[in-house]
């Protein structure tokens, strides 16, 4: 147990506490606008309270066309600020270090939603989403870093760039979906050229101990698990940023592809040089011995997300007691509003398979 309580430096910014992150969960709580809602408030900062070392928040977008989801966080204008403002000081004064994931979801922004056809790198018939202009990529990146900068004046200690899950930024690093001819498509180098970009402006344009990461998964979505890994071990050693986030759906699985096979899907990044920058996953990390294994096997930090939704204070319970058990799921939906979910957020956990107990039905 004594490893995951061990604090953890970053190259800038605060360290963290623990070696114990809430990972960024969709939880379709905030206003229609984008806007903070109690509700996504209370949620987030009862994680800051519960003994997390670093809080971040749901997948937040950058520009109003790339919201993925109802509910979903803003940050792309300043009418978000004084509820990013009052988000940030509530995790900070908690001992939490505040985190806003920035996000776009491109081709996979719903059309009803949005109001217009989603963009991508691409035209895509799939998404019925149309190709980015280079105006447009090029505004893409200064929207990416005006959110970070934006998040910094909230109060927020660092920002996590998302390019997981198929989302924009996975968009243009997929050879499949990506198909654009200048420089931000066709080799790897001007695929990843965006994200590069993105990471560049942030550390130009915020302070010195302002911290950045970036969320990376190595497979689906069109991605190649050769070519992440590639993207992600130049990005280690350039040291531009302070931690990268796998996403890995299991950290215990092996890849996908065949070629892979034979080892897990973790070690293709543990095995890389990482310098200073601290190296993280998340996927089915439920257990006390879970977290552990995950440094056992050579991560310095752990995302907790599922885990953190069914127990608000899993640090503080696992530092108390280092026999804690995490409760069994299905768990009631009185149970989940108990550890500070909102209605919509349960409603959308029941979409979960297996999460959340069948509502009991009525005698005929």
């Amino acid at each position: 147990m004594s490893q995951l309580f061990e604090p953890l430096t970053l190259a800038h910014g605060p360290a963290l506490k623990n070696r114990l992150v809430l990972a960024p969960l969709t939880n379709l709580q905030s206003h229609a606008d984008g806007t903070l809602s109690d509700e996504e408030f209370t949620w987030l900062t009862l994680r800051a309270k519960g003994g997390f070392a670093l809080t971040m928040t749901c997948a937040a977008h950058v520009q109003r066309i790339g919201q993925g989801f109802p509910g979903q966080l803003g940050v792309f204008g300043d009418q978000h600020l004084a509820g990013l403002t009052r988000l940030a000081a509530k995790i900070r004064e908690y001992g939490s270090v505040a985190v806003a994931q920035l996000h776009h979801a491109g081709m996979r922004s719903p059309k009803e939603l949005i109001g217009e056809a989603p963009v991508c790198p691409s035209d895509n018939a799939e998404f019925g989403a149309r190709a980015l202009t280079l105006a447009e990529v090029e505004q893409l990146r200064d929207d990416f870093i005006a959110a970070a900068v934006r998040c910094e004046r909230a109060g927020f200690q660092g920002v996590e760039l998302h390019g997981a899950h198929g989302y924009i930024l996975a968009q243009f690093l997929s050879p499949e979906v990506n198909q654009r001819t200048d420089r931000y498509g066709g080799s790897l180098e001007n695929r990843a050229r965006v994200v590069h970009e993105i990471i560049d402006g942030v550390r130009a344009r915020t302070g010195p101990d302002f911290s950045l990461g970036l969320r990376l998964s190595p497979e689906r979505f069109g991605l190649k698990l050769a070519e992440i890994r590639q993207v992600a071990g130049e990005i280690l050693a350039q040291g531009k940023i302070d931690y990268l986030d796998m996403s890995l759906w299991d950290y215990a699985k092996e890849p996908m592809e065949e070629a892979f096979q034979g080892r897990s899907l973790m070690s293709y990044f543990t095995e890389l040089p990482r310098g200073k920058v601290r190296l993280g996953c998340a996927g089915k990390v439920m257990t006390p011995d879970d977290a552990r294994a995950c440094l056992e096997r050579g991560m310095d930090y752990v995302l907790l997300g599922r885990a953190a939704i069914l127990h608000h204070d899993w640090p503080q319970k696992l530092a108390a007691d280092p026999a804690f058990t995490p409760v069994k799921i299905p768990v009631s939906g009185d149970y989940l509003l108990a550890e500070g979910l909102s209605p919509a957020f349960v409603k959308y956990m029941q979409g979960w398979k297996g999460f959340v107990e069948e509502p009991a039905t009525e005698p005929a």
